[in-house]
């Protein structure tokens, strides 16, 4: 639940107050998971649509038994052909073996001790992961830690969001919308939020044109 005092800061904003009536109530959610598996999670996601990730995944957790995600050490100890069976490329098997690495090196940290650091902190630990961008960190702190204050300026959606809420021809450059977003802190997750939001109504509403 997005609390008012997050609304009404963001409404000082000329452009997010236009956001915020058009769409409505801020439906964030985060889903808390250990940040080991929203890791192998993104790294399953990435250039592949949305449908196929998750039937990958599925077999992917099939590999091992019991119902729940498989420990870092199950990965490590099955064969990378078995995984890459599940429909991963060679790349992506060799991420998902670092984050297990790297998990059980202590590197990535578990869902109890992340809390116990801050964004930066974990932004620099976690691109040290083979294929871990700083986007998919950033996702990892909204969607699955709950970070408030996280501004994805080099995110498509969120710069296209603001060009279509400004009615500009082109987007802002990330460092441009960083600098504007300073004023939204400490609710930047919640902006971009509303931004994707503005985004997306704006492709329903091309596709309808």
């Amino acid at each position: 639940m997005v609390e008012a005092a997050a609304l009404r800061h963001l409404r000082r904003d000329a452009v997010l107050k236009g956001v915020i009536r058009a769409i409505g109530p801020c439906l964030l959610e985060a889903t808390p998971r250990e940040p080991y598996e929203a890791l192998i999670r993104a790294i399953a996601h990435q250039q592949v649509h949305g449908r196929a990730a998750e039937a990958i995944l599925g077999r992917f957790i099939q590999l091992f038994p019991g119902p729940h995600f498989p420990a870092a050490e199950q990965v490590l100890a099955m064969p990378a052909e078995a995984l890459r069976g599940c429909g991963f490329s060679g790349a992506k098997v060799l991420a998902i073996r670092d984050i297990a690495e790297k998990t059980v090196g202590g590197l990535v940290p578990g869902l109890e001790a992340s809390a116990k650091l801050d964004d930066a902190a974990l932004i620099e630990r976690l691109v040290a992961v083979r294929g871990v961008g700083r986007w998919t960190v950033e996702m990892l702190l909204i969607f699955t830690l709950g970070r408030r204050d996280i501004l994805p300026v080099d995110d498509f959606g969120v710069r296209d969001g603001w060009r279509l809420a400004t009615k500009a021809d082109a987007q802002l450059k990330p460092k441009e919308l960083a600098a504007i977003g300073e004023a939204w802190a400490p609710y930047r997750s919640i902006a971009a939020w509303y931004l994707w939001r503005a985004s997306d109504a704006g492709k329903k509403v091309k596709a309808v044109a």
